[in-house]
């Protein structure tokens, strides 16, 4: 037999975010002054208290196995923070705790997917999505949304795209890459259209805390018991506690569907990193100040971001509500000329900002939206300010 690579494998897409970050980094790691608005992860470090408690569970040897599914303090913080924040009721027995957002989605549709099973994805959507569904056997259902609807599927389009193979429909709220977040009435609307059609909704609840202004954040799986028993709801400690690196995510679900993810991971990673678990642990049940200075800081960063962006030629963009991105359109400028030559299309923008302007962006193709752009807020006002000022020399230069 030929020596041969997983077919499967070869169609998944590298992650062209953490590729813009990484050349980012390593542009300035050579003295170059770059403004990198592609960062997915908060610019503050992991609150003091956060760091104390997982130092003092290495030096009393808290490094060994824990179970699949995570310790039972963890998972009782877990459910907890679900009953109080998220309004939603998952026991300790239908809590996993895994090794990031993506680990908990990998885990979901590897519990729930068989081969051939489609998936709605509403677009714009995170990179990732498609892949991870591919890579459980799914098929991606690619469902665009409009700027008019704020980049947000309907039931009306949801309904339509639901076939007699359709398993589930991912739904994250506040979204990246738009900031946009669905109300209760939207949500409402939806989970009509779920109970209807008797499939799951997977609720990536990643951005939950930072949602800014009078909006509020509404968990879908706390409309009643039959959209309750439709939804598997996930999160983490990355985006809202400033801890992408610790890697760890958490599912509340039905216990067959736990139970299923609890097995799988036992086999693909044992159990969720010991320290890091304590550390999760503390940021969920300790002092919350920390936090709640973070979103602050992010409320103000959207504000300027958002007030510069939209007096800018030649662009358009939408207030974000939460996570901290702004969604920009870029498409007016694609038949424009810089340096005697069409922009063309947001590769060539992109990397025309990288390398003549010292800004880098990410572009919107891997999100499924070519026409646009994601800035991040994750960075200080002192340098959004920098960036934009870039950007906007850039939009001024075009003829």
């Amino acid at each position: 037999m030929a020596l041969t690579l997983s077919k499967k494998a070869s169609e998944v897409k590298p992650s062209s975010t953490l590729a813009i970050t990484a050349k980012a980094k390593a542009l300035k790691a050579q003295g170059v002054d770059l403004v990198g608005f592609g960062a997915g992860e908060p610019d503050f470090n992991t609150p003091d208290n956060i760091n104390d408690v997982a130092c003092e569970a290495i030096r009393n040897g808290f490094t060994k196995y824990t179970p699949a599914s995570g310790i039972e303090d963890l998972k009782k913080a877990v459910s907890e923070k679900f009953k109080t924040f998220n309004k939603v009721d998952y026991g300790v027995d239908q809590i996993v705790i895994s090794n990031g957002g993506k680990h908990s989605l990998t885990n979901i549709f590897t519990a729930i997917i068989n081969e051939g099973d489609e998936v709605v994805i509403p677009a714009p959507f995170w990179l990732s999505y498609p892949e991870i569904v591919k890579l459980a056997g799914g098929v991606p259902v690619i469902v665009t949304t409009t700027p008019e609807n704020d980049f947000k599927i309907t039931a009306q389009q949801l309904a339509e795209a639901c076939t007699d193979k359709t398993k589930a429909f991912v739904l994250n709220s506040p979204n990246n890459p738009t900031g946009m977040i669905y109300t209760r009435e939207e949500l409402e609307a939806l989970a009509k259209v779920i109970v209807e059609k008797d499939i799951y909704v997977v609720a990536d609840e990643m951005y939950e805390y930072l949602i800014y202004g009078e909006d509020e954040h509404v968990s879908i799986a706390s409309l009643g018991k039959e959209i309750y028993d439709h939804t598997i709801t996930c999160s983490g400690l990355s985006k809202s506690y400033a801890m992408t690196g610790w890697r760890i995510g958490y599912t509340g679900a039905s216990k067959e569907i736990t139970k299923l993810m609890s097995s799988v991971q036992s086999h693909q990673t044992s159990n969720p990193n010991s320290i890091a678990q304590k550390a999760a642990l503390e940021a969920l049940t300790g002092p919350q100040d920390k936090v709640k200075e973070m979103i602050k800081e992010f409320a103000q960063r959207r504000d300027y971001i958002y007030g510069r962006l939209k007096d800018l030629p030649h662009i358009s963009v939408i207030e974000p509500k939460g996570a901290f991105y702004t969604f920009v359109k870029v498409e007016d400028t694609f038949g424009m000329e810089y340096k005697g030559e069409k922009v063309g299309d947001v590769s060539r923008l992109a990397a025309i900002l990288l390398e003549d302007y010292s800004v880098a962006v990410v572009p919107c193709t891997d999100f499924g939206f070519p026409g646009y752009i994601r800035l991040s807020y994750a960075i200080s006002k002192e340098q959004i300010k920098k960036g934009i000022d870039r950007i906007e020399q850039f939009l001024n230069d075009l003829k």
